[in-house]
């Protein structure tokens, strides 16, 4: 059983369960958001292992005002990077978890997953940038006949700046430069692109 000792209370120690993982990969991204960056945070690895999932969904619920957690019906996040960490968030709340995908584009709910109408969801990322993906994945729910209530994830890579239309709980703020595509400091420029993200082109 976890401790609260063990558990991330801060942006260093968020930092440090990524350092440790491997997570925090410094390169020539691009980022899903169509930004390019030095640095990229490589959730999939934080959250490999299921300990250190658990611990950070934990963390994720605890910087929650109870009253939105009490309105929680079920947990929903968006395919790919979502799946885990909302997987843990349910387990925490004992909810339900379902994700959606966009095979055509556009993300809806697939494999039988489906929402009761009027359903309450927490939207449950993993790192959020300029809350596209997150916005379009609100949209869909709403569409499936369900209403976001708040989403939180564990990186806010937006410093607080962006708007998501509903209220939002990162487990930590922080960010790395990003630059445009016509933007990009030639020494960035000079090493290879990567893209990690799960955004189709």
């Amino acid at each position: 059983m976890q401790t609260s000792e063990s558990i991330p209370q801060t942006v260093e120690e968020v930092l440090a369960e990524f350092r440790a993982s491997g997570a925090l990969l410094e390169g020539h991204f691009k980022l899903s958001s169509g930004k390019h960056s030095g640095h990229y945070l490589q959730c999939a690895r934080v959250l490999m292992n299921p300990a250190r999932a658990g611990r950070l969904a934990q963390a994720v619920v605890q910087g929650m005002p109870s009253e939105i957690l009490s309105e929680v019906d079920v947990v929903v996040s968006p395919a790919m990077g979502g799946i885990i960490i909302g997987q843990e968030v349910a387990r925490v709340l004992g909810k339900d978890a379902m994700f959606l995908e966009r095979p055509d584009g556009v993300f809806h709910l697939r494999r039988g997953f489906a929402l009761e109408e009027g359903a309450k969801v927490l939207m449950v990322e993993d790192v959020v940038t300029t809350g596209l993906s997150s916005r379009e994945a609100i949209a869909a729910v709403a569409t499936e006949g369900g209403q976001v209530i708040a989403e939180c994830s564990l990186i806010d890579r937006s410093m607080g700046a962006v708007d998501l239309g509903v209220p939002f709980f990162p487990l930590a703020a922080f960010d790395f430069p990003t630059y445009d595509e016509d933007n990009i400091p030639s020494e960035l420029a000079a090493v290879a692109v990567t893209k990690p993200g799960s955004r189709k082109e």
